[in-house]
């Protein structure tokens, strides 16, 4: 490889934002991926049958003024429909989700006294929940209402981060799909740029204003170089100073779990179904479709795996969540097992209690030379969403140009 202005190492939204910026700015930018695809967690299934697209990732485009409504071309995002049929597995049956807020507090509406509460610095949101009252019932479905929506245990959630991170986001209301999957997304973001993929780093030397990294295929040297990777996923990568492994450390990512799983008939309602018990996360399934998508974060990411091993009991887990599926036959699984990938380490980085600094310190450029970018960057901050990535890439590629135009 010939020598960069910039190296910019991951291919997900953070990465590829940060060298659009960048390279529209004249630098020379290359941009490094481990993987065989763009996208990072952005990870789009097609079904087979041209069927309508499913996401093994990053879910759905957050607010009506998220960045990514422009990025993709502001008719590229329609919003969700809201036509669907709630329900969730409580104590292990089928029930109406209006339970949830029927002589308790709904999970969602104690997020949002959380968002606006006074006073929750050092405290954890299972403390809080405690504070405000919640027991039995009402608490444990707030338990996995947390889990499921920041891929944390309630314990170890900052309850200022998440606060935090709601009054910092300016995406708005409202859910959005993109035309043809999310993974247009960092399509567009890499047109017109330099992206190798399939070369993961495994060695970084720098010094002020130089930085060299070694990859499978070769050497290549530049006078910046941006980290996108997931804190978890750095120990592959020999030579970040030692702060920065520190830091990296304080910031570990949720466990998370994603299926598609093909069955032998079509769903007969648009359903979504919330797993208060803690096993299957959120299942959805579309009226006249064979697939079925269930996405698990936290404990329910280990339950799931574990049943996507045995059609048997995946089969028993979707009956449950979906009684429709009783007697369906599984005709295909495909998975996105984001707690096992080498290099993604987890779902998403969530706000710790106690280490509230720690995305900031993760964050601070070193000598001018080495940046970071990501969602963990910013978490407690900003939502660890895709809207979230973005704006890290954004504010990274400033820190670039500002530490590049001194030299």
């Amino acid at each position: 490889m010939t020598g960069y202005d910039v190296i910019v190492v991951g291919a997900g939204a953070s990465g590829l934002n940060c060298a659009r910026l960048l390279s529209r700015s004249g630098l020379r930018v290359v941009v490094l991926e481990a993987r065989e695809r763009l996208g990072g967690r952005i990870h789009t299934f097609h079904p087979a049958d041209g069927g309508p697209p499913l996401e093994l990732g990053a879910q759905v485009v957050h607010g009506e003024h998220n960045p990514v409504h422009e990025l993709v071309g502001p008719d590229r995002t329609a919003a969700v429909p809201r036509r669907v049929t709630a329900r969730i597995v409580e104590d292990g049956a089928h029930r109406e989700m209006g339970l949830l807020s029927f002589g308790r507090r709904a999970p969602w509406q104690l997020e949002a006294m959380l968002q606006r509460a006074p006073g929750v610095t050092g405290l954890s949101v299972g403390t809080w929940l405690r504070a405000h009252g919640s027991t039995g019932p009402e608490a444990a479905a707030a338990g996995e209402w947390f889990r499921q929506n920041w891929a944390a245990e309630p314990e170890e959630l900052s309850a200022a981060g998440i606060a935090g991170a709601h009054a910092g986001d300016t995406a708005g209301e409202g859910e959005f799909a993109v035309e043809g999957g999310f993974a247009r997304l960092p399509e567009r973001l890499a047109e017109g740029l330099d992206v190798r993929l399939g070369v993961p780093v495994r060695e970084l030397a720098y010094r002020p204003g130089r930085v060299t990294v070694e990859t499978g295929t070769g050497t290549a040297a530049a006078r910046a170089a941006v980290l996108t990777v997931p804190p978890a996923a750095v120990g592959g990568i020999a030579g970040l100073p030692a702060d920065k492994l520190t830091a990296a450390a304080q910031l570990p990512s949720g466990d998370g779990y994603c299926a598609v799983v093909t069955l032998d008939r079509p769903a007969p309602d648009t359903m979504i179904v919330f797993d208060v018990d803690g096993r299957s996360g959120f299942t959805r399934c579309a009226a006249g479709r064979p697939e079925v998508l269930l996405v698990a974060k936290a404990g329910a990411a280990a339950e799931l795996r574990a049943a996507a091993g045995d059609r048997a009991g995946l089969a028993a887990l979707l009956a449950t969540a979906l009684p429709w599926t009783a007697d369906a036959a599984v005709l295909g699984l495909t998975v996105a097992d984001w707690g096992r990938d080498r290099y993604a380490g987890g779902a998403f980085t969530a706000p710790r209690a106690g280490l509230e600094d720690a995305a900031r310190q993760w964050a601070e450029p070193v000598d001018g030379t080495l940046f970071f970018a990501g969602e963990a960057t910013v978490t407690g901050e900003r939502l660890p969403w895709v809207h979230g990535a973005l704006e890290s890439g954004e504010r990274a590629a400033e820190q670039v140009l500002k530490a590049l135009r001194r030299t």
